[in-house]
């Protein structure tokens, strides 16, 4: 686990320089990250699935929060698998990956990090599947389009599983953009996580 979180902060230096050079990014806005074929291979070491975002933000705010929230059949059953709250300023990056220990299809490792002005943070997280949920089919989807507010509560990135192959789409536009009105999608699937950020002023 420390070789992870290793890696993970290896990662997060590499792509905060990144971000310090996007000229593009307009203020108080995150973005998904369009990864270089180096960057991918830094990230497939450690994990199955991963997401990378890029926010620029006013001095207004001073701190960013990111955790992950899991919903078995639509219903919310643990709103903090993990969190990491810490001081920001200006340009920074969330890397949010995932994996399975040892091979084992019941335990779920994430890992959260944050970066921003040079100082970084990671944690983690372990989920279990139960017995009647694994091996199922999975899903990875993250909001669309650039420069998106973060305004309020927003959802990065979902992961769905659910045994019925022929719902696997992956969580509508509409849900990224409004979700505690399209909250009834997740119901759809067997276990959703979600990973979501706020900015704090």
């Amino acid at each position: 686990m420390k070789r992870i979180f290793v890696i993970l902060l290896l990662a997060l230096s590499i792509f905060t320089l990144s971000a310090c050079n996007n000229k593009n990014s307009k203020s108080n806005t995150i973005s998904v990250v369009e990864l270089t074929e180096r960057e991918n291979a830094i990230l497939s070491i450690t994990s199955d699935e991963s997401f990378v975002f890029d926010f620029n933000i006013d001095s207004e705010y001073k701190e960013a929060s990111v955790w992950i929230e899991k919903y078995e059949t639509g219903k919310l059953v643990n709103d903090k698998i993990s969190q990491i709250t810490s001081q920001i300023e200006g340009n920074g990056s969330i890397i949010f990956t995932t994996s399975k220990i040892d091979n084992n299809e019941k335990h779920l490792a994430f890992n959260i990090g944050l970066s921003s002005s040079g100082s970084t943070g990671s944690t983690n997280g372990l989920d279990t599947i139960s017995d009647g949920k694994v091996n199922m089919s999975a899903v990875w989807g993250t909001f669309q389009g650039e420069n998106t507010s973060i305004d309020g509560q927003v959802v990065l990135a979902s992961i769905c599983y659910s045994k019925n192959e022929s719902v696997m789409n992956s969580i509508s536009t509409k849900f990224y953009q409004d979700a505690e009105s399209h909250l009834n999608e997740l119901a759809e699937y067997d276990v959703v996580y979600l990973i979501k950020t706020e900015f704090l002023k």
